[in-house]
């Protein structure tokens, strides 16, 4: 979302309950390890995890994919495929950096939008459609029909829970012409198929990893801690492949607008819409405009500055709250 579609207080709102969200991610993330059955070492798995699984996602969101027929084109947002192996807590988290560096250095989504954008793609993928259907469903060993289904089913339903949290978010705003009832036609439809695109996706990658490294997924890792040396070259081979699609995406993303600029556009006949000009909007452009270095990836080399940027951001911030402790 950018902050044209977001008041002051559905910017207040959005940006109390992400925040607390967050809070709450931290200390469960911190407390992983010492107030639970996980193994020894469990917790330092996860950090540097967090920082390498963190830049692979940022480098895969921005390969957009075309939608046939249509016009418009999705990419993937990554909170069932980052909970299955992270864990809801930690991926939350993780996601959320993604969003925070999207924002603030390549100026991909508002500032005053940044708290509504984490609610809508990391809150409700992580927190509501992993733990709700995708976990239920996925089965230890699971065939791969199954882990279809479960992230077929858990994609679409978090991508079309974002795309009417997005709409009432705009309504609620009151500050653009966009009708709700016409937006919301565009908006559920579109995402349901770039839903569907992130289901086969995140089914993809999950039969891959349960096949060639089931202790990188997190129901199995929680009882298979694996050694240190055989880490290292899972996190090295995903930090590679990281650098791969961010240098690459420049030559592979469609270039047509994403799903939520097609509905806007098929609704109001203009892809972007002015921002308000009230004091809060205009500090939060000069903000964004002060902090993007890297506007729009207007550069080649933007996927392959993001995807280390997110994996030292990540391993940072979680570094400051990990417990590092081996209690019982």
């Amino acid at each position: 979302m950018s902050d044209a579609l977001v008041s002051p207080p559905v910017f207040a709102v959005t940006g109390a309950v992400s925040l607390a969200l967050l809070g709450a991610a931290i200390w469960k993330v911190k407390h992983t390890g010492s107030n639970s059955r996980e193994p020894d070492g469990q917790n330092e798995h996860i950090v540097p995890l967090m920082g390498v699984m963190g830049a692979f996602i940022f480098a895969a969101q921005m390969i957009n994919f075309s939608i046939p027929g249509t016009g418009s084109s999705g990419h993937l947002v990554g909170g069932i495929l980052l909970s299955a192996i992270l864990g809801p807590w930690a991926a939350l988290i993780t996601l959320a950096s993604v969003l925070v560096l999207q924002c603030l250095v390549f100026a991909d989504g508002g500032f005053m939008a940044l708290g509504a954008n984490i609610l809508n793609m990391a809150v409700l993928s992580c927190l509501v459609a992993y733990p709700l259907l995708f976990r239920p469903l996925m089965k230890r060993n699971a065939s791969p029909g199954r882990i279809l289904a479960a992230s077929m089913i858990a994609s679409v339903v978090g991508l079309e829970l974002g795309a009417l949290a997005v709409t009432i978010e705009t309504e609620a705003s009151g500050i653009t012409a966009l009708p709700m009832g016409q937006f919301l036609l565009f908006m559920l439809p579109i995402h349901l198929f770039i839903g569907v695109g992130e289901g086969l996706a995140t089914a993809a990658v999950i039969y891959v990893v349960q096949k060639y490294k089931p202790e990188l997924l997190y129901g199995v890792r929680r009882e298979r801690t694996p050694g240190k040396r055989r880490f290292g070259k899972v996190l090295a081979a995903i930090s590679l492949a990281a650098l791969l699609i961010g240098g690459s995406f420049s030559w592979i993303a469609s270039s047509d607008p994403d799903g939520l600029e097609w509905s806007i556009e098929k609704t109001t006949g203009q892809a972007e819409l002015e921002t308000v000009p009230d004091g809060l909007h205009r500090k939060a452009a000069a903000i964004q405009q002060k902090t993007a270095v890297i506007p729009d990836y207007n550069t080649t080399f933007a996927g392959i500055i993001g995807s280390g940027a997110i994996l030292l951001a990540v391993l940072g911030v979680s570094y400051l709250f990990r417990t590092g402790q081996k209690q019982g």
